[in-house]
């Protein structure tokens, strides 16, 4: 089968090209920039570009598909000869769908813990040698690729973006994979862009609930107020299974997880990562793991790529990066690290990245998100608002926004830089949540700052 990717550079593209190889397929692609890693590793397998830039004579009528990304544009012009010669166009999840159509789908939803949720489940799938196709939103230790299809595997797991699918079809990816087993981890308002009120995007959760076929199984956080409400309002013939944080207590830096054989240190940390190992667990049992199986498997899951990700520790001093970005990540995220270090000084830097958070209606959703922190650290780029072609925000509208007096505020990256090589980090943890790079901050130089 001969498939086309338009913007293959992509990090969710790049693995399902790299999936597709790997599966026999015929992979071409186009993309006008190419980032590290994506860049390497298609490389490595033959599938990097040899000119970066769009090529409607690469568009030819002896395609099976092409896989539309989303950094494309409705008026690129591969798309236009596509459609123009007729061709099949896939979004991404549309493609996934059709991979997997006679396999039970386990889709992973919720506008946090997706992600640690799919790399717990097939961390413990992996521990027990038990083969799945899959689609992850990070790189876990022991894979190789985030995406994974096979012809044979019965289970296919995928992570539940709500995002859009392509820059020609605008339902939110996770209404496409129709679920055999689904789980919703959390609603909190994300991508205003997108779904500019909060019932808007309730909806969409609606809808993916909806989308649970006949006789399947909704697993969803019942501590979650909207989570609970829509679960137990849905008429979908289906079964459902509520989960909540299980028992646990921090010990000399150390979480002890309460199962039935008595407590057991975990590596991971904070309740919202307790609540996902619960989540996850009850998607495991639905997929034939016992119990004590999965608590076996679990102990030793260090979490996913980006998330609370340890960067530099020594005896004084830790740090950590996250991928937290919305206001109830920052939030949970800060807790997490507060409670687990309570005798040591939190130092939490945010950079303000997203289309969201640099929205000046949107900042006041951040009120109390950096409450946990001893110091609490802003970083947003004023350019960034400006290439976002949003409304400036001002230092003050974010020391409002945050309620918090004692605020610092950096809209310069050599600043902010300087502000962290400066600091002395005995007793301390710093902890960096970004969904960016602070214009430009290199972790390894952060990583000397601490150890040094």
């Amino acid at each position: 089968m001969r498939v086309h990717f338009i913007a293959i550079g992509g990090s969710a593209m790049h693995n399902l090209a790299i999936a597709l190889h790997q599966k026999g397929y015929q992979v071409t692609g186009s993309d006008d920039t190419i980032f590290e890693p994506s860049k390497s590793r298609l490389d490595s397998y033959g599938l990097l570009p040899r000119d970066f830039g769009w090529f409607s004579n690469k568009i030819t009528k002896d395609l099976d598909a092409i896989i539309l990304g989303m950094h494309a544009k409705e008026d690129n012009e591969e798309l236009l000869k596509a459609q123009e010669l007729g061709l099949k166009i896939y979004s991404y999840p549309e493609f996934l769908y059709e991979q997997s159509k006679n396999k039970t789908r386990v889709v992973i939803g919720g506008s946090h813990g997706k992600t640690t949720i799919t790399s717990m489940i097939l961390h413990v799938l992996h521990y027990h040698d038990k083969k799945v196709d899959y689609m992850v939103g990070a790189q876990l230790e022991g894979f190789d690729t985030m995406v994974h299809l096979t012809e044979e595997n019965d289970f296919m797991v995928l992570e539940g973006d709500e995002y859009l699918s392509s820059p020609i079809d605008r339902r939110p990816k996770f209404h496409l994979y129709q679920p055999n087993i689904a789980l919703v981890s959390g609603i909190a308002w994300d991508h205003i862009n997108v779904f500019p009120t909060f019932d808007n995007y309730v909806d969409q959760f609606r809808i993916f609930m909806s989308s649970i076929v006949n006789g399947g199984a909704l697993v969803y956080n019942e501590e979650d107020k909207d989570v609970r409400e829509l679960a137990e309002a849905t008429e979908n013939p289906i079964r459902k299974f509520p989960y909540a944080t299980p028992e646990y207590r921090v010990e000399d830096g150390k979480t002890l997880l309460n199962t039935p054989e008595g407590e057991m240190p975990i590596e991971i940390f904070g309740a919202h990562n307790l609540s996902n190992l619960a989540g996850a667990k009850w998607i495991c049992q639905h997929m034939g793991v016992d119990e004590d199986e999965f608590y076996e498997a679990i102990a030793s899951f260090k979490g996913a790529s980006k998330r609370l990700e340890k960067i530099a520790e020594t005896n004084a001093a830790v740090a950590y990066k996250d991928f937290a970005h919305s206001p109830s990540k920052v939030s949970a995220t800060t807790k997490a690290v507060k409670e687990q270090y309570n005798d040591r000084k939190v130092i939490a830097c945010l950079e303000l990245h997203t289309y969201s958070s640099l929205n000046a209606e949107f900042l006041k959703e951040y009120e109390g998100a950096l409450s946990a922190a001893d110091e609490a650290v802003v970083f947003y780029s004023p350019h960034a608002v400006k290439i976002k072609k949003l409304e400036e925000v001002s230092a003050s509208q974010i020391e409002k926004a945050f309620n918090r007096n004692d605020l610092i505020i950096y809209t310069n990256p050599e600043e902010f830089q300087e502000y962290l090589k400066q600091k002395s980090f005995s007793n301390s943890v710093l902890l960096l949540m970004s969904s960016g790079n602070y214009g430009g901050l290199n972790f390894d130089e952060v990583k000397e700052w601490i150890e040094n």
